[in-house]
């Protein structure tokens, strides 16, 4: 039995001295192993008769015991040793201003109106803004829109409860904007020609799919002054869609169309070629709608409080969405709105790339 205890003091002793994990596992492994000294003693057992196997059994056990018992406890200590090193070489001033890890980006969709609005800025147009929450008056009757006309049914626009048409005055009447074409009305309702404004905003419908959206956003461009005709509007939409999609030989056709703020109207293709399942702008291959535009109706003029025999303009539309779609080949419309930290850090852009036609647009 003496030489038992000296074998178990001297087993813990290995087993309290290990200095790391590794040291502590080479002493399990010398006492417990396969052919570890506790192990065979062990296995030396069935040589001995009755009693004796008894005896040597249980003091084996209890030395085994013990020694598991040491080896949880030392390996504790070291775990917990280890962790207080990591947190001390790891520790970290939470006084210190963010590190600029470059993970913030800038939505599509925001950098599109920031592009938008420089190419239109070098062209002179200034950037006005109007109220999302607008008077029937502003959204439909004052572009032209007869009381029959579809866009005012339920089905189609947002209107504040308890306000429905036919029930108050065009006045009273307050729903959420279907287009952006208000700001134009309210500008020139307070300004006089010659007029050349540019805006963007959020607009809202009832529809919702992978190219709809019941909130999208809009830019909406009106030139009003003495001169102006079809060919101006042509030229500017021509020289817009070179600097937005950065394409010097893009193809426009201008397809008659009916709008009921604008006469004549027109619908604007842009040619494109897909080759290899890729989008590429320029040439007459294949064509794709991406804005509405028109020469400003005489009676829009003549609403607003300007003489439609002196002053004539046009003015064009499009959705935001559908030319950063094209733009940056986003296949899906409800992408932009999932908030997804993935997609964004994809499709983003940094925070210090302003856009302008000096320093470039997105890329």
């Amino acid at each position: 039995m003496s030489t038992l205890d000296s074998l178990k003091a001297e087993l813990l002793a290995a087993v309290q001295g290990a200095a790391d994990a590794a040291a502590l596992d080479a002493a399990r492994v010398a006492a417990l192993g396969k052919k570890g000294r506790l192990t065979e003693l062990m296995k030396g057992l069935g040589s001995l008769d009755g009693e004796a196997r008894k005896n040597q059994g249980q003091a084996l056990n209890q030395i085994r015991q013990a020694l598991e018992a040491a080896l949880e406890a030392r390996k504790s200590e070291l775990d917990a040793a280890a962790l207080d090193r990591r947190l001390a070489t790891e520790r970290i001033d939470v006084t210190l201003p963010a590190r600029p890890d470059g993970r913030g980006r800038i939505h599509p969709l925001s950098q599109c109106a920031e592009e938008v609005t420089a190419i239109f800025g070098e062209m002179g147009f200034t950037v006005v803004d109007g109220p999302e929450i607008e008077s029937d008056f502003n959204n439909f009757t004052a572009l032209n829109m007869p009381l029959h006309h579809p866009s005012r049914d339920m089905q189609d626009s947002f209107y504040f409860e308890g306000k429905t048409p036919g029930t108050v005055a065009e006045e009273a009447l307050v729903m959420l904007r279907t287009h952006t074409s208000n700001a134009q009305v309210r500008t020139m309702l307070k300004q006089k020609p010659p007029i050349r404004i540019v805006n963007t905003g959020r607009v809202f419908r009832r529809d919702y799919d992978a190219t709809h959206a019941p909130m999208f956003h809009q830019i909406e461009g009106l030139v009003v002054d003495e001169k102006t005709h079809m060919g101006h509007l042509k030229g500017c939409l021509l020289e817009f869609c070179r600097a937005y999609f950065e394409v010097d030989d893009v193809s426009l056709q201008f397809r008659p169309s009916y709008f009921p703020f604008t006469e004549p109207s027109a619908e604007v293709d842009i040619g494109y070629s897909a080759k290899g399942g890729e989008m590429r702008f320029g040439g007459t291959e294949k064509w794709l709608e991406i804005l509405g535009c028109g020469m400003v109706h005489p009676n829009v003029l003549r609403i607003c409080g300007i003489d439609p025999e002196r002053y004539q303009g046009f003015a064009f539309g499009m959705g935001l969405e559908r030319i950063t779609m094209l733009k940056y080949g986003i296949p899906d419309l409800r992408l932009m709105f999932e908030s997804d930290v993935r997609w964004l850090r994809h499709y983003g852009f940094m925070p210090l790339d302003v856009p302008s036609l000096v320093g470039g647009l997105g890329q």
